[in-house]
């Protein structure tokens, strides 16, 4: 899949859509291969398609190259296949199960993760103010609500706010970072964002520019999570990548970080530096000493700090703790605590789980006021980031307090949640363990697992011979045969000559058992078949 051209991958989409709406009357299975064929025969009738073209103000041969570069896997054909095949089961197509099962993404709540009801209702209280008059709403979330609603022009979460979100929330963020890590925190160096994606695009833009003749590049684990690949192609700019070590529990060790920067130069001025803690797709949590040398790496060859810190929350075993990068910088003095740092937080992950809504904070620390300002000024043209992904921000970084009418409940459902995300991740890490072929580390924090498994040459064969990474063979086998939909580890990254999968761990624990019971019978079935 990732050999592919991006015109047989667009080409390939269009026909995963046509051939099964086609097939579904016949009953028919599409399979990756049908797609991929019929995929080279449309590119092949280009003398009408080149003619359609022509009429067009847009064209592949015309528009921003970048575009075509980029991919972004946990969305590509593996998911639109999957929606297919969702809609050929509600037309009564006959498959050997019955329903899909999305472990392709972190969408908590699309898994069956029930929302926490303090986000709720004060999402409610801001977005419908008659409700202030009810008796079901506490009086600590109406409080909360009217000093969101006092922070909004015309008392309304429907105006503008400023760029960089209402400063009541940048102030409850920044008093939530500082009690977190010991360490002072300016509310003016908040910037509340949709999710945390576009504060990362935003910085990842900013070190857009070329550095003694050189293409900017940025320092990537791999595996890492696409959205950074995605990015870094959109920009023109070049991926250093540098790879975590599998056989230590996906450990981040500087010799490594020492090599990727030092080869890079050749080609490419290396600007920034991607951490990613908790671990995105490998679930990994870096010890505090390793985060001491990673800060000391980056001053060293003055890197610009991207701490992605997204699942922060999300610590599941015993002996792990979560450890900002702020917080770690600041307890190392002087020159360390001086050093420009960018870390980025989302409502999306954690225990709150609001994907749609598009919840997010960055803090920007020690950047060059100059820098700072031209920062700020990109992001006025964008107005301001949708005003419920603010408030959940508010739920997130002010929740209630003890003795507090909510406290109770929202303790309560935070924990709900948060333990049975560390039931599932021993549950998958045990299970996978267990199948032939299959290595996994065990599932630290975050919200997935990395296996490795051991394609047979066969099978490796059989995906060559349809122009698939092995991987993405297995892993389309594994959607056809089972309905489970994953991502194939070509897609974030890995080692030559290995093969990986990314699952969640989100799907409930019932569901969840039967998805590894699935994955189990198939794995059986597919060693079988290729051996």
């Amino acid at each position: 899949m990732n050999r592919i051209s991006t015109a047989v991958y667009r080409h390939w989409n269009a026909s995963l859509v046509n051939i099964a709406q086609a097939n579904t009357s016949r009953s028919c299975r599409l399979t990756a291969a049908t797609a991929f064929t019929n995929a080279k025969r449309a590119m092949s009738s280009s003398k009408s398609n080149n003619a359609a073209a022509s009429e067009k103000c847009l064209s592949l041969d015309n528009i921003n190259p970048q575009f075509i570069e980029l991919e972004y896997a946990v969305r590509g054909p593996l998911v639109i296949r999957a929606g297919q095949i969702e809609k050929e089961l509600q037309q009564g197509v006959k498959k050997p199960f019955d329903q899909v099962i999305r472990a392709n993404i972190g969408d908590c709540h699309a898994m069956g993760q029930k929302p926490i009801t303090f986000l709720r209702q004060l999402l409610a209280l801001t977005m419908d103010t008659t409700l202030f008059d009810s008796p079901d709403y506490p009086e600590d979330v109406k409080k909360r609500a009217r000093i969101i609603l006092d922070g909004c022009q015309g008392q309304s979460v429907g105006s503008y706010t400023d760029s960089a979100g209402i400063e009541v929330i940048r102030r409850q963020v920044a008093d939530f970072i500082a009690k977190r890590d010991g360490a002072p925190c300016n509310y003016e160096d908040i910037y509340l964002t949709g999710g945390a994606s576009p504060g990362i695009k935003s910085i990842l833009s900013l070190v857009r520019a070329k550095v003694n003749g050189k293409r900017p590049g940025v320092m990537v684990p791999i595996p890492q999570y696409p959205l950074y690949s995605a990015t870094i192609s959109e920009y023109a700019m070049n991926r250093v990548g540098y790879y975590l070590n599998e056989d230590k529990n996906w450990s981040l060790e500087i010799p490594e970080l020492e090599r990727a920067f030092n080869e890079s130069r050749k080609t490419t001025e290396p600007r920034a530096l991607v951490v990613i803690n908790p671990g995105n797709p490998t679930g990994q949590v870096l010890t505090r000493e390793n985060i001491v040398d990673v800060i000391k790496f980056a001053h060293k060859h003055k890197l610009l700090l991207l701490a992605d810190e997204v699942y922060q929350a999300n610590i599941y075993a015993p002996n792990s703790k979560f450890y900002s990068f702020k917080s770690v910088a600041y307890e190392m003095g002087s020159p360390y605590r001086e050093m420009e740092l960018c870390s980025f937080m989302s409502t999306s992950k954690g225990y709150l789980g609001e994907c749609g809504i598009r919840g997010g904070y960055m803090e920007v620390i020690n950047m060059c006021p100059q820098v700072k300002a031209m920062l700020t000024k990109s992001i006025t043209a964008s107005l301001c980031s949708t005003t419920a992904g603010q408030v959940a921000v508010s739920a997130l970084v002010y929740p209630p307090e003890k003795g507090e009418p909510s406290y109770e409940q929202y303790i309560a459902e935070k924990a709900a949640v948060l333990d049975a995300l560390k039931e599932r991740a021993e549950l998958v890490y045990k299970t996978f363990n267990s199948f032939e072929g299959f290595k996994v580390n065990v599932v630290q924090g975050a919200m997935y697992a990395f296996p490795q498994i051991i394609i047979p040459p066969k099978a490796i064969a059989a995906a060559k011979a349809k122009n698939m990474a092995p991987d993405t063979f297995y892993a389309f086998e594994l959607l056809e045969s089972t309905g489970i939909c994953i991502v194939s580890g070509s897609g974030f990254g890995q080692r030559e000559g290995t093969y990986h999968f990314r699952t969640t761990i989100l799907p409930q624990t019932d569901q969840l058992k039967i998805m590894l019971d699935k994955f189990q019978t198939f794995h059986a079935e597919f060693m079988k078949k290729y051996k």
